[in-house]
């Protein structure tokens, strides 16, 4: 700070009165926000009303009080909100108030050519440094646009406002009247976390690779989800905001920077909004830097940085994948942000991730928010063309690319299970998916995270066990074809002629109780991850054994994959209460009832319509479910052919 600043541009200090006066009848005022909101200016606006008159006072989201928005002052205010927050929502919903929807990336240029008219700028900054400059602190944004635009610059000078790096300062001799204040910044504090936020985190905690470059925002679900990155190693930041909870991944280095493509070693953003905590971290911290909005948001910027992971909310999403973030219903409530721009620009970063993350429902799980169709009068903020990763607490959807019946069964699944059979009567309606389409499970709320195993193959590939999902029918479907032209018996399909369609669809429709289906998939990533073989059973409880699926493809034989995968699907029966495994083998396929062998459970077979009938009773011998399943475990045999089938 210059010791004799107060002295230095003592001409240009006054109190917010002379402040206010400054301010000519029809000006059109910019106001800068977050918790660089100039609220004694603005309380300044109120209480010298009278010399005022008719003019509009535009920001994007304030912390602390907006009195300029009170009913009785309509005719002296015009309040057009960028973006709507909860202290001047009630305005913009009763009409006293405007709201303009608008990328928050292309808010700076509106300001600059006058679009947006900006005549008088109220801001707020830190003492003027040895060299006079300013810093805009916390919160540059749109705001080092309205400078630029206004003709007469009013700024608090804070006293607590911390000085922080990047495109931030302005020169003393730019501002028109100065008013000193030495107040804290508005605060807010972080959000009450819940079980579902924290499922939700978990899961979009899974996509995250290391090394990846996250943007997110504020709220419960940024807040579960930075919880859930604890075991991540080098990630960056470019965002266009964030909170407390980056402050501990930070000091722990968890998020360095280190690997960015874009400002290696700095985490980008455009303003902050937390506690005293997060003002006091950014302080002087080379490690940040503050650009404008119009630089952080841009989408050709953000997409600089491979796996660029953008994490962003909504309110509600359609089957088709229309994603609504800005109104409920008519009702104007937040605003677009940046949403979109994050969205496109994660789009097309190398390695990049676009995610929606919402719970599936309000009001007490009384409404779903993924619904049929967008509510009537809800606008779409992010477009099914540009939707990719869609997540609620009931798992991941992937939709880019999808076709609208595939959008609409995985928005299903990941939607509330009481909501399953409504959300599948209505897509059947809408001819979105085929009319004999099978219920979804709505008894198992959960999908079974716990029978999910990592391991290796003899090729030393990552392979990983999980149960099956609606979702994986086209790539289900690849297997199958896969397995039926590879010169062997029809593993999944004894008969002759019969609806492929329906064959498919009935093993990716488990309802993880009575029926489960496991897959093996090369490497985990949830949408390049190809499926190389398959294991289903079904369980008659009248006798308590499963008849059993299996298959591998081909070109995946012998590589150790059938032997993880029986190991894995007998455990996961087992830990089920089924009794044992009944299969149709051809008689030739002898390596298929040697994988049966090498799980030491007795083997009974007989003959049938020319194939072998193999029950094995898996007894009281368990299989420990901490038992690695690395092929080593035990001697092994070639898998030479795609081997077993329960009947048609």
């Amino acid at each position: 700070m210059e010791p004799d600043w107060r002295a230095r541009w003592a001409d240009r200090l006054v109190d917010v009165e002379s402040a206010v006066s400054l301010i000519k009848p029809g000006d059109h005022i910019f106001v800068s926000g977050g918790a660089s909101s100039p609220t004694p200016l603005l309380q300044g606006l109120v209480q010298y009303r009278d010399k005022l008159l008719d003019h509009e006072v535009v920001h994007i989201l304030l912390l602390g009080d907006a009195p300029h928005v009170a009913p009785e002052l309509a005719s002296v205010f015009r309040h057009n909100a960028l973006f709507i927050g909860s202290n001047v929502r009630k305005a913009v919903q009763d009409g006293y108030a405007d709201y303009t929807p608008i990328f928050l990336s292309e808010i700076p240029g509106m300001l600059r050519s006058g679009r947006i008219p900006v005549d008088v700028a109220l801001i707020q900054v830190s003492p003027p440094d040895r060299y006079g400059f300013c810093s805009l602190g916390v919160d540059v944004g749109p705001t080092r646009a309205g400078v630029v635009a206004c003709k007469v610059l009013i700024a608090e000078v804070n006293a607590q406002m911390p000085r922080t790096h990047g495109d931030t300062f302005i020169h003393a001799d730019r501002i028109d009247a100065m008013v000193e204040v030495d107040h804290p910044l508005p605060e807010m504090p972080p959000r009450g976390g819940g079980e579902v936020p924290r499922k939700i985190g978990r899961y979009v905690a899974d996509l995250i690779e290391d090394g990846s470059t996250l943007q997110m925002g504020i709220g419960a679900i940024p807040d579960a989800v930075l919880a859930c990155l604890g075991d991540k190693r080098d990630l960056g930041m470019h965002t266009e905001m964030f909170s407390d909870g980056v402050i501990e991944l930070m000091e722990k280095g968890v998020i360095n920077n280190r690997l960015k493509t874009l400002h290696r070693g700095k985490a980008v953003v455009s303003f902050v909004m937390g506690t005293k905590r997060l003002y006091d971290f950014v302080a002087d911290n080379p490690a940040i830097e503050f650009q404008p909005c119009d630089y952080t948001n841009d989408p050709v910027i953000i997409a600089k940085n491979d796996q660029m992971v953008a994490i962003n909310t909504s309110l509600e999403v359609d089957m088709t994948g229309q994603v609504c973030s800005d109104s409920i219903g008519a009702s104007f409530y937040s605003g677009i942000g940046g949403q979109v721009d994050f969205i496109r620009g994660a789009a097309r970063s190398n390695g990049g991730k676009p995610i929606i993350a919402l719970p599936c429902t309000a009001q007490g799980d009384t409404v779903s928010r993924i619904v049929p169709s967008l509510t009537e009068g809800a606008g779409v903020v992010t477009t099914r063309g540009d939707v990719h990763y869609v997540v609620t607490e009931y798992g991941v959807a992937y939709l880019h690319g999808k076709k609208i019946r595939e959008r609409a069964m995985a928005l299903i699944q990941i939607a509330h299970p009481k909501f399953r059979p409504w959300l599948l009567a209505e897509a059947k309606q809408r001819r979105y998916i085929f009319r004999d389409q099978k219920e979804l499970p709505v008894h198992i709320p959960d999908y079974p995270e716990g029978v999910t195993r990592h391991t290796v193959n003899r090729q030393n590939e990552q392979v990983v066990l999980r149960a099956v999902r609606p979702t994986d029918e086209s790539k289900v479907r690849d297997l199958y074809h896969d397995l039926e032209l590879s010169a062997v018996p029809r593993a999944m399909n004894p008969a002759s002629k019969i609806d492929v369609r329906k064959q498919v669809r009935d093993l990716c429709n488990v309802d993880y109780d009575n029926e489960m289906g496991i897959i093996a998939c090369l490497g985990d990533d949830p949408v390049d991850a190809k499926i190389v073989a398959m294991a289903r059973y079904g369980v008659d409880r009248a006798t308590g054994f499963a008849d059993l699926a299996f298959g591998v493809a081909p070109a995946h034989q012998g590589h150790g994959i059938g032997t993880i995968l029986m190991e894995h699907i007998a455990r996961v029966a087992r830990q089920r209460g089924v009794k044992g495994f009944n299969a149709v083998v051809l008689p030739e396929n002898a390596p298929m009832i040697g994988l049966f062998e090498k799980l030491g459970f007795p083997i009974q077979s007989k003959m049938e319509e020319g194939n072998t009938v193999v029950t094995m009773t898996f007894l009281d011998r368990d299989i420990d479910p901490a038992e690695p399943l690395a092929v080593s475990a035990r001697p092994e045999q070639p898998v030479a052919t795609a081997p077993a089938s329960t009947k048609p």
